[in-house]
């Protein structure tokens, strides 16, 4: 019964975790959702040789392919989407804005790192 709870925790997180950030990736070249650009902060965006919504573009893109690695290889694509949560947290926390989604981040990537925790279960492994 344990066994097969981890894996239903474990298939949980790997299907939100794959399809959520190809989802969000995939809406940065339509902004469907929201306006993404909106969470460049302005020193920010003063600072990228680009224009915001090009660099969100190429955000979608690192999404998309992170989506995908947990799909596929998902100890390690967890955590890139682990780290990519985080940095974004860090972004948002250091220019203090938009400081309720930093938390909802940092603990979506908490959830993230547990799901790269369970794929190195040998149970989980084999199964994988």
């Amino acid at each position: 019964m344990m066994d097969s709870n981890v894996q239903l925790v474990k298939n949980v997180l790997k299907y939100t975790f794959g399809l959520v950030p190809i989802v969000a990736g995939l809406d940065k070249f339509t902004n469907i959702l929201t306006g993404w650009s909106q969470y460049i902060s302005e020193g920010f965006a003063e600072m990228l040789p680009l224009e915001p919504t090009s660099f969100m573009m190429i955000v979608g893109v690192i999404e998309i392919v992170a989506g995908i690695l947990v799909l596929t290889k998902t100890k390690i694509g967890a955590y890139v989407v682990s780290a990519w949560l985080t940095a974004i947290a860090l972004t948002l926390i250091f220019s203090w804005s938009y400081v309720d989604v930093a938390v909802r981040d940092l603990v979506m990537a908490i959830a993230a790192l547990c799901l790269a925790k369970l794929s190195e279960n040998s149970f989980t492994e084999a199964k994988n």
